[in-house]
């Protein structure tokens, strides 16, 4: 059983995460008016591998370079990649708050696929509880308003393919596979981002360059502190407070970045996190 000062060491660590990755994002946004967003990706999930690969190589020895899963391991951080790169160029046209928002939809979109490929069944709260959610990015991103950007729509393409994600992290949850997973969630894209960067480099600025270092180095710590969070309690426990990004993400929208926070953003960011606690309350339920 998990000692009360278990879950609150997870639920600290979990928001921590969501304002460390709230913050990578920030500068990734800014960087966005700079560099090619293939850089900025690139420098995301290549200074994160390294540094995970130096925590990995102390603390695991080598036993992160094998899978028995490795096909399913290089197809997640593939997705990931693609994930990780609508964002950033969606960053560049939409406030990050409403980018934010709408990839969160992806928690939602699991139970949809959870439901086609891995045969569970969901019940009518559950159902509707999907249905809100989808309630929720519609009011954010309001398709065939003249004033919505398609920008939006990235995002939400990017919460498809996060579920994807989601999904093959489920099938690769096994401990053999515990070490190999942290490692192949960043360097699969680092690999091919490194062979194609070359070809769009621009020189940043020293600024720019320490900027690059920390977008990969809050990245990597966020996903540190997410697996050092779900090591004190678990993932139903700890699974509301992953919604800390969306609320850090909004700060630094209006404070740093001047974006409004429009009444759609509000009330759909509401409704979509409020369908994401719903879901995670009746899978927490049945467990129990």
């Amino acid at each position: 059983m998990t000692k009360p000062s278990g879950v609150l060491a997870g639920i600290l660590l979990t928001i921590l995460s969501g304002f460390l990755l709230a913050t990578m994002d920030t500068f990734g946004k800014h960087l966005t008016g700079e560099l090619p967003v293939i850089e900025i990706v690139w420098a995301r999930y290549f200074f994160h591998t390294v540094l995970m690969t130096a925590w990995l190589a102390r603390t695991r020895g080598r036993s992160f370079l094998h899978s028995r899963r490795p096909g399913l391991q290089l197809a997640r951080g593939a997705a990931l990649l693609c994930a990780t790169t609508l964002m950033y160029i969606s960053f560049a046209h939409v406030p990050l708050a409403d980018a934010t928002a709408v990839q969160f939809f992806a928690p939602v979109l699991v139970t949809v696929l959870s439901v086609i490929f891995l045969g569970e069944r969901i019940g009518v709260p559950r159902i509707a509880a999907v249905l809100a959610g989808f309630v929720g990015v519609l009011l954010i991103v309001r398709p065939g308003f003249a004033d919505t950007s398609p920008y939006l729509l990235l995002p939400l393409l990017s919460a498809v393919i996060l579920s994807g994600y989601f999904l093959m992290t489920r099938a690769l949850s096994s401990p053999e596979e515990n070490a190999a997973t942290l490692f192949n969630t960043t360097a699969v894209g680092a690999v091919l981002l490194t062979l194609v960067v070359p070809f769009v480099w621009e020189t940043p600025t020293w600024t720019s360059f320490t900027m690059m270092v920390t977008i990969g180095t809050l990245g990597a710590l966020g996903h540190f502190c997410i697996v050092q969070g779900f090591s004190y309690a678990s993932a139903s426990a700890l699974s509301p407070f992953l919604y800390a990004q969306v609320f850090f993400a909004s700060i630094y929208s209006v404070t740093l970045l001047g974006d409004p926070l429009s009444l759609n953003f509000i009330l759909g960011a509401a409704i979509l996190i409020a369908s994401g606690l719903t879901i995670w309350w009746r899978e927490n339920r049945a467990r129990r």
